[in-house]
């Protein structure tokens, strides 16, 4: 009895030091920290952002030729091209209400998914349709029920979608929604992109998925491996893509709310991340990242808003903000809204600089690589960080092949050595010291070892020593 008397205080010692940890770490905590490494968007990959929001918007109008919650810019849908509309009567409760837009202006075949509704129990149902590490799929793990949802919306849509893509061959076949409806839109993208057949072999170049204020609903290694066909959009704080409490957890425990509070800062405070990493069932927001800075710390109002973009491995969005914008930050209507105005800065700040439409080709171009060099560091970034199945990533996967590896790398040493021989009588270096190291820079290139490292500086004199290797340079 005495032992149980000593070891109770003790306990709640140890708890409410752990409480007082983790609540200073959130109050420290802003959004910004998410994102402060990453890169800038441009106006180029950022510009369908605003526009599929508005689509999504358009599924809420029961009636899109007279609508009632029209944007001050309109939704920018032409009801003539309107193939298909799916309302909850039409699904019955397998998926969220739906269209099938035909975009002739853009090229692009659009399936846009509305977001969850509270007022429908089948939303739930579907949400709670899961467990960790309860549904496989291709090396990793998935949200079965919102897996279950896309499959349904597949099926029934297949003929449809077939007839569009064969039709018009030189249009995207583009997935979009909102909160639940951006989970249903991520396992659309993945499963046409896994079973490419159903219709009609359409080339993975052809699809995209934008994923607006995103669920968690797949496992780290294909969340980076589906980043040239995944977008995920965030605005700010929003708490959803930040939320590593299972979403079927979330809403078993509204009745037990504290209790859930508690035992997520427990494991929160006592749990590393990098032990989080490797569990392969942990779900993560999908594919590449865009964020949608508008407010910093410590200040009031909003700023102009920055959109900054990376295929984060470790730091995927892991921590809620404590922000009183954390739920407005998730609705559909603000992230319109911020994302317009984000795009119109940009459109302005790239009409002040007046770049030419050839320096413009070249930066698209240019931005391309950039994006295929950032999906390879991330899988390697995966692979040093011992993500469960990273090392199997880089298969037959169209960004990831081996043969376009070796031909951007082969087009990096290329442009490298360009370089070089720009620089070097500038800086009064020969050109023979940069025939040195062709070798060295083909290493770099795949991963290079510190033994590799050696052997390709150094050699190795008759008596086993190793000399410094320069015997062109006194030539």
């Amino acid at each position: 009895m005495s032992i149980l008397c000593g070891c109770c205080p003790l306990l709640e010692c140890v708890y409410c030091l752990g409480c007082a940890r983790w609540a200073y770490k959130r109050c420290l905590y802003t959004a910004g920290h998410d994102s402060k490494d990453w890169g800038l968007a441009t106006t180029d990959e950022f510009e369908p952002v605003p526009r599929f929001c508005r689509y999504i918007l358009a599924v809420y109008e029961e009636d899109i030729r007279n609508p009632v919650w029209e944007p001050p810019e309109g939704y920018g849908i032409n009801p003539d091209w309107l193939l298909l509309r799916k309302t909850y009567e039409d699904t019955q409760g397998r998926a969220p209400a739906y269209i099938l837009y035909l975009d002739h202006d853009h090229k692009d075949v659009v399936v846009a998914v509305r977001g969850l509704n509270l007022a429908k129990e089948s939303d739930y149902a579907l949400l709670m349709d899961n467990k960790l590490g309860k549904r496989k799929f291709d090396g990793g793990y998935v949200h079965n029920g919102l897996l279950k949802s896309a499959g349904w919306v597949l099926d029934e849509e297949c003929k449809a979608l077939k007839e569009l893509v064969v039709k018009y061959p030189s249009y995207t076949l583009t997935f979009a929604g909102h909160s639940l409806g951006s989970g249903v839109a991520t396992m659309l993208a993945l499963l046409v992109v896994r079973h490419p057949d159903r219709l009609g072999n359409i080339d993975r170049k052809r699809v995209r998925c934008f994923a607006i204020a995103p669920a968690r609903c797949m496992s780290l290694n294909l969340a980076v491996r589906y980043a040239d066909v995944i977008n995920s959009v965030v605005l700010q704080d929003d708490f959803l893509p930040r939320t590593a409490t299972p979403l079927e957890d979330i809403f078993k425990s509204l009745f037990c709310l504290p209790c859930l509070l508690c035992i997520r800062c427990m494991k929160d405070t006592c749990v590393p991340e990098h032990k989080m990493l490797k569990d392969p069932r942990r779900l993560y927001a999908p594919g590449r990242m865009y964020h949608i800075v508008e407010r910093k710390p410590c200040r009031l109002g909003r700023y102009p808003p920055v959109v900054k973009t990376a295929v984060p491995v470790d730091g995927r969005f892991e921590h809620i903000v404590l922000s009183c914008n954390a739920t407005s930050d998730h609705a559909i209507i603000w992230i319109e809204r911020e994302a317009q105005r984000a795009l119109k800065l940009m459109m302005e700040k790239e009409k002040t600089m007046e770049i030419p439409e050839k320096q413009r080709m070249e930066r698209q171009e240019s931005l391309a690589r950039e994006h295929n060099m950032e999906y390879r560091a991330a899988l390697r970034r995966a692979v040093t960080l011992d993500v469960p199945h990273a090392d199997s990533m880089s298969s037959e996967y169209g960004t990831f092949d081996k043969a376009q590896e070796d031909e951007t790398e082969e087009e990096e040493e290329e442009e490298t050595e360009e370089e070089e021989d720009k620089i070097a009588p500038m800086v009064g270096e020969s050109s023979s010291s940069s025939s040195l190291r062709p070798s060295y820079k083909r290493r770099r290139n795949r991963g290079v070892s510190w033994d590799e490292l050696i052997e390709s500086l150094f050699e190795r004199d008759e008596s086993g020593n190793l000399t410094f290797e320069k015997p062109e340079l006194r030539q």
